[in-house]
């Protein structure tokens, strides 16, 4: 499961659709739209698990195609987008909110041969589009532009990967939002497709020989008559694909029978004379690695790592010298030297570090190191030898990604990003330690107006958990300021500073964004993941909980003015702390979520996150996620917040009947005024993908259910000249 951000330092702003200053009011008017829910009829469901009788009254919600829940659908759409209509400030909302995301974006170049490959968008188009040019200060060609491909823009360019060379492309796209991906291959230089086409591929990249006569990938088998979007996804494949072939012919070159959880991808070393295969089973950690020699016609798969005994990244070779970075004997991380031929031999050359070891490149006869101290981004060089050969200085406390290239690459590109900075680029020449800023975008705000800091909070059991808070130079630590707390909590997952549209517009309204690192996530080792998961889960809510609270008792906020937010596994971490403690909020946006803990691993790769959640099947874990699955904790006749429901019609990750029975069970639990919809985006998935015109219209939905929610009274400006 993607653990991607749904979300992501006075206020002296140029724009003239500025969102002012004025926060909240306790005065400012309710809406008179009537909340008629629609009824939502029940069955007599009753699972039996270890012996506990649990009712499933909503289970027909799960079939999402069905004509029934259909037009349940349309039927809670037309009640939430009325509601939503009638708040006073959604328009000039959604007209700020486009204003601040209307800024150029680029993704880091990849260079192969003397192409440099780049995505761009130069502000509100639905795709980036891709280009490909031989010089950095030169924007180059159009490679590729996704937004041709659908009128409605839904149709994404998912991933791309450049031959060795540069001459050719492989590329993924993805419709409305799936995670399903068809890979399609195009000639550089004629700017054409060739005739290769690679169907029911997800979990996937494109691996190319280093001759360019194909590449390794992995699908899975064509899914039964109508089961696309919910069925398992067992028994992946990991196959190689010759260019000019049908993907009928592809070699099948490796696939355990035995294990239909295990799922395979590949890495072509790059002196092009071995395939590393990486063997995972769901989103543990943990995984096995085998090779198979390139240059020998007649060679098998041989095993490197027998066991799951830990997480092995390759990072690259020098002959039968090959690096991982592993977490084996140190839960922070470390870099380890393998050789083939005495594989149970690993010696340490960078040692485990206080701060967390999250990625690993060899370029230029270097090691580019990128760690997590407290969630901030720090990056190190180190020698062949393991010795430290300078720290890279990055432009401030935030984000930095990328470091990415080949071993006789003598630059590499990197982001950067916080709260009140926009991702920009920046090019590392490796041998001097110089970064060079490449492209810094131009967004309607000043940066200068907000600021960051980070605090430490102890949870229930006394863990100390760093929060990062960002808001308004000026604030009054009053409790009257609206507070967003965003978290997510689980797969090894680490939440770092980002900059974020939505967010910023509510700062620039006065509210405050908290986001807590909660166990479960990855940013202080495998053993900071391991204490949010299966039975120690509830630890992630006590730390959410936590968080609600220290921000309370330290007068940023109070309940009245405090929503939640999270999407995904943090759509679960939602809808159980607003189970838990409904009285602590007053506003929550689960996206997305996981919300029937019961049934997750019954529906399309949900099986893959029992490493994480544990399973209904095992009796202890069964007795934790009862309790504290969403679905099944909702009391009748609770005052629960004002909730806001989000998903996607397309989303094959977390299908959206999850979403679907949460809402159908609150709005018949619920008692009070405060509203509890559900918004679901028509062609849309669980996120990756989504038109920037969507992105837009849901995310300023979102704000003014807030507003509203909070009873707020920002002041927005509805004129529109520059």
């Amino acid at each position: 499961m993607n653990g991607q951000r749904f979300v992501d330092a006075g206020l002296v702003l140029v724009s003239a659709l500025c969102a002012a200053c004025a926060v909240t009011d306790s005065t400012a008017p309710t809406l008179t739209v009537p909340l008629v829910y629609p009824k939502t009829r029940t069955v007599e469901q009753v699972d039996v698990h270890h012996g506990t009788a649990v009712a499933d009254p909503y289970r027909w919600l799960e079939d999402a195609d069905s004509s029934d829940t259909q037009a349940w659908v349309a039927e809670q759409n037309r009640l939430t987008f009325a509601w939503l209509a009638a708040i006073p400030e959604r328009a000039a909302i959604r007209s700020r909110l486009q204003r601040l995301w209307n800024y150029e974006r680029h993704s880091l170049p990849v260079k192969r041969g003397t192409n440099y490959f780049y995505t761009r968008n130069d502000g509100l188009r639905s795709q980036p589009v891709l280009h490909v040019t031989e010089r950095l200060d030169s924007d180059g060609r159009v490679l590729l532009d996704p937004n041709q491909l659908s009128a409605d823009g839904t149709v994404a360019l998912a991933r791309w990967v450049p031959s060795q060379d540069g001459q050719f492309l492989a590329y993924a796209v993805s419709a409305a939002g799936s995670d399903w991906q068809e890979w399609r291959v195009r000639d550089v230089r004629s700017g054409r497709d060739t005739d290769d086409r690679l169907r029911w591929v997800k979990f996937s990249g494109a691996a190319w020989r280093r001759d360019g006569s194909g590449f390794y990938y992995s699908r899975y088998d064509e899914p039964a008559g109508g089961q696309s979007m919910r069925g398992l996804n067992y028994h992946q494949k990991l196959f190689f694909h010759r260019l000019g072939t049908p993907q009928s012919a592809d070699e099948l070159v490796y696939h355990n029978p035995a294990h239909k959880e295990w799922g395979y991808s590949g890495d072509v070393t790059e002196d092009g004379r071995h395939l590393i295969i990486t063997v995972r089973q769901g989103t543990d950690p943990r995984n096995r690695i085998f090779y198979k020699s390139l240059t020998d016609a007649n060679a098998t798969v041989k095993p490197l790592v027998e066991e799951f005994e830990a997480d092995y990244s390759f990072v690259g070779n020098d002959g039968g010298t090959f690096w991982f970075r592993t977490d084996l004997n140190a839960t922070r991380g470390r870099v380890v030297a393998m050789e083939l031929t005495k594989p149970q031999e690993k010696k340490t050359v960078i040692a485990e570090a206080p701060d967390t070891l999250r990625g690993v490149s060899w370029m230029n006869g270097q090691f580019v190191c990128s760690y997590l101290r407290d969630a901030r981004s720090q990056v190190r060089v180190f020698g062949r030898d393991g010795q430290l050969v300078r720290e890279v200085a990055l432009p401030g406390i935030g984000t930095a990604n990328g470091f990415g290239g080949q071993a006789s690459d003598k630059e590499t590109f990197f982001a950067f990003t916080s709260f009140n900075e926009p991702s920009s680029t920046y090019r590392l020449d490796l041998a001097s330690g110089n970064s060079t800023a490449l492209r810094k975008p131009q967004v309607d705000f000043n940066p200068a107006d907000f600021l960051t800091r980070q605090i430490v909070y102890r949870s229930k059991d006394g863990t100390r958990i760093p929060m990062f808070i960002a808001h308004k130079r000026g604030l009054k630590l009053d409790g009257n300021n609206p507070t967003l707390l965003y978290g997510y909590g689980g797969f090894n997952i680490s939440l770092t500073p980002s900059f974020s549209p939505m967010e910023l517009l509510w700062m620039e309204m006065g509210g405050v964004y908290a986001m807590p690192n909660l166990r479960g996530g990855g940013e202080y080792g495998e053993a900071w993941h391991r204490a949010g998961t299966k039975l120690e889960k509830q630890n992630v809510f006590d730390d959410f909980i936590g968080a609600a609270e220290w921000l309370q008792a330290n007068l940023y906020t109070r309940p009245e003015k405090l929503a939640i937010a999270g999407g995904s596994n943090g759509g679960l971490l939602v809808g159980a702390c607003m189970t838990q403690r409904p009285e602590l909020f007053s506003a929550a946006l689960p996206a997305v979520g996981v919300m029937d803990m019961l049934r997750f691993q019954k529906f399309t790769i949900g099986w893959a996150w029992t490493s994480d959640y544990g399973s209904a099947e095992n009796a202890a874990e069964f007795k934790a996620l009862h309790a504290y699955s969403p679905y099944h904790n909702l009391k009748p006749g609770t005052r629960y917040p004002a909730t806001l429901v989000t998903t996607g019609d397309h989303d094959d990750r977390v299908v959206p009947g999850h979403s679907f029975k949460f809402a159908a069970r609150l709005q018949a639990a619920h008692v009070g005024e405060a509203p509890v919809l559900i918004r679901v985006e028509t062609r849309a998935g669980h996120g990756a993908g989504k038109p920037t015109k969507k992105r837009i219209e849901e995310e300023a939905d979102r704000l003014a259910f807030l507003v509203q929610a909070l009873r707020m009274s920002p002041v927005l400006r509805t004129d529109t000249q520059p």
